[in-house]
């Protein structure tokens, strides 16, 4: 499933539902250009599992942020600054990723040996002024979400 988002404002608030349908042990995993709103996304999911909305930044430095929603914790990795799969042995990432809460990863297409083996592919890209988002399901929980996300709302402004 493809979606153009024409503004900021609606890749944010399609992260939103995004995270009104998380459940535990979700992980969500971002590709796609740099600047095409990976973080924006992933603070819309953030703000829909209740967290504070204000707080999500990209851990570009720090690799990984956590945050604590309404009642999952969310784990929010990125991992271009990540040159080598033992380095995500070094952060404890098998350990987080996928297990109670919900997972979050930027540029998960530099490990993707190192993925569980079900989750969602959310690949965004630059497209005139706003962005196209493209839905890879991996699994049939995530078939779920993204059917979820067909019959929610309008993206278009």
């Amino acid at each position: 499933m493809q979606i153009y988002l024409p503004t900021s404002k609606a890749t944010e608030r399609l992260g939103h539902v995004l995270g009104t349908l998380a459940k535990s042990g979700d992980v969500f995993c971002f590709t796609g250009d740099l600047g095409a709103g990976k973080t924006l996304m992933s603070r819309g999911i953030a703000a829909g599992l209740g967290a504070d909305a204000a707080v999500v930044n990209s851990p570009t430095f720090t690799i990984m942020n956590m945050y604590q929603g309404r009642t999952l914790e969310i784990r929010h990795f990125d991992l271009y600054r990540l040159n080598r799969p033992e380095e995500l042995e070094d952060i404890g990432f098998e350990e987080y990723c996928g297990g109670d809460g919900v997972t979050l990863i930027e540029w998960a297409e530099l490990f993707p040996e190192q993925l569980p083996e079900e989750y969602l592919q959310i690949t965004l890209l630059h497209e005139g002024e706003g962005r196209r988002v493209i839905f890879e399901p991996h699994g049939s929980r995530y078939e779920e979400i993204v059917k979820g996300v067909e019959c929610c709302a309008d993206f278009s402004h």
